[in-house]
């Protein structure tokens, strides 16, 4: 496990050479934020009566008001953020006594998510990691739409399959199975068809076959429900096995997702332990981890706090490999350092990594770079004793530079 810290400094006063003709300049010239050693300066331009910083993360200063340079309609924020932060925000701007929030104006980078759209900082130290920028050089992979009827839950289930450049229904062939809960978000906002091509290009994982799954009802389903566990063992994975050259057998499937889609894998892998050999586990919603609740008031974490509380009273193991990933900007991280030791006592192979970033699609497109080479670099023995196992990273890519650079 990688800690990364995130002490701030204060609020930082505006760098006195920022006079508005400079300002006007570096809009054309660099955009905003300014991100520059120990000290990231926010900006914004408009004759209103206060601007605020509305972030989606934890541990930064409460106080988060733009300071308005006298004379002038430019606003300024600056905050000691850690090297390599990459922080979601808006801005709340207020005027008229009528306020509203919205995206960075000055600011060229957003990510979207389910519900819209951030601007994105990328303080000193951050850069987008390779694994998820469109790679000219990398063969794209097939996406394929299919709904598969499940008894379990009483309707078809939508699944979307991403089929390597490579794929072959020559029953030589045989590929490693990945099924991700929550798929198409997955594949709008975390890029992963791209982090897939690139990967694969790379020769940092197999080439495989990777199910995007959707659920129906997202917060029962996958709060530890049977039905859910019951149409990924009984019914997808066995149908996906009969209709494709895959590999078969629990050393050649992953099961992975985020927030209530880590539930749902770690609460699937309780159930099945014998079905799936590695899991990926992002920013898991574990609650009840690092303390013991009493009763749950809220009806849609009771689930989650009773599996939790039920797997922590008798760890199993369930898994051979399990890769972590958490922000440290979000309250989560607490739950997920406490899990991690909880598993690791079960003789599982198990990782943490930790990113300066809050419960974002983004976070999670970044580190699934780091945790499906992780977990993929023993090579697979396909049918007929086929290796279509990918090359280890090379030696030096998890270097601590590289960890600097893209947690």
């Amino acid at each position: 496990m990688r800690h990364v810290s995130t002490a701030t400094s204060p609020r930082l006063p505006p760098d006195p050479s920022l006079e508005p003709a400079v300002l006007d300049r570096l809009v054309f010239e660099r955009g905003f934020p300014l991100a520059e050693p120990g000290v990231t300066t926010f900006a914004y331009r408009g004759d209103v009566d206060s601007v605020r910083l509305v972030h989606f993360g934890i541990g930064l200063p409460d106080d988060l008001s733009f300071e308005r340079l006298e004379g002038s309609d430019w606003w300024l924020l600056s905050l000691g953020l850690p090297t390599g932060t990459r922080l979601e925000y808006r801005l709340a701007i207020r005027h008229n006594d009528h306020e509203w929030d919205t995206e960075d104006p000055l600011n060229p980078f957003e990510s979207r998510n389910p519900f819209g759209s951030n601007s994105v900082c990328r303080s000193y130290g951050y850069a987008v990691p390779p694994w998820a920028l469109r790679d000219p050089g990398a063969r794209s992979g097939l996406q394929r739409s299919l709904a598969i009827p499940s008894e379990a839950l009483g309707r078809a289930m939508p699944v979307t399959l991403y089929l390597p450049a490579s794929f072959s229904m020559d029953p030589h062939h045989s590929y490693p199975l990945l099924v991700m809960h929550d798929g198409t978000d997955y594949l709008h906002y975390a890029d992963a068809a791209t982090v897939m091509d690139n990967l694969i290009s790379q020769g940092l994982v197999p080439d495989m076959v990777v199910a995007f799954i959707d659920p129906g009802q997202r917060l029962v389903e996958y709060a530890n429900d049977n039905r859910h566990a019951q149409f990924v063992v009984e019914e997808l994975v066995p149908y996906l096995e009969a209709h494709l050259p895959l590999a078969g057998g629990r050393e050649a499937r992953c099961l992975g997702g985020a927030s209530f889609g880590a539930v749902a894998t770690l609460s699937v892998a309780v159930r099945y332990p014998e079905t799936f050999r590695h899991l990926l586990l992002q920013s898991g919603s574990f609650a009840g981890a690092q303390q013991r609740p009493g009763e749950a008031e809220d009806s849609l974490w009771a689930p989650v706090v009773e599996f939790v509380a039920s797997y922590l009273d008798a760890p199993g193991k369930v898994a051979d490999r399990v890769f972590m990933s958490c922000g440290v900007l979000e309250p989560l991280i607490r739950e997920n350092r406490a899990l991690l030791p909880v598993l690791q006592s079960t003789g599982m192979d198990v990782v943490l990594e930790e990113a300066i970033d809050g419960h974002t699609w983004g976070c999670w497109r970044d580190m699934l770079g780091m945790g499906l080479p992780w977990l993929f670099t023993d090579a697979f023995q396909g049918g007929g004793g086929q290796k279509v196992g990918g090359a280890p990273p090379p030696a030096n890519f998890f270097t601590n530079e590289n960890e600097e650079r893209y947690g």
